[in-house]
């Protein structure tokens, strides 16, 4: 928990120090998730997965085969779900 308020606090200093022009835009690299390796380590299937991303399960099997480009807010969402798996599961069920 500590480590994630830490990356907030940085985050939002790095944020006003851009606003007031203290500081350059340097985006944070991020390593891509690969979907195939996330879903296996949660012991879903495509079917499963699908609705957890907010999509068609055509669509996702696309992605597993590299046939369509993860958009940038689904590769965040990839990161949640790897982080937080439960939290996506309880919100979608709300």
């Amino acid at each position: 928990m500590e480590e994630m308020e830490s990356g907030l606090w940085q985050a939002l200093e790095r944020s006003a120090a851009f606003y007031e022009g203290d500081a350059a835009f340097e985006p944070i690299p991020q390593e891509r998730i690969n979907p195939v390796d996330l879903r296996r380590k949660m012991g879903l299937t495509q079917a499963q997965m699908a609705p957890m991303m907010g999509m068609s399960l055509s669509g996702y099997r696309k992605w597993e085969q590299g046939q369509r480009a993860i958009s940038g807010p689904a590769a965040v969402l990839l990161r949640v779900i790897e982080t937080a798996p439960e939290a996506v599961k309880q919100a979608l069920a709300s």
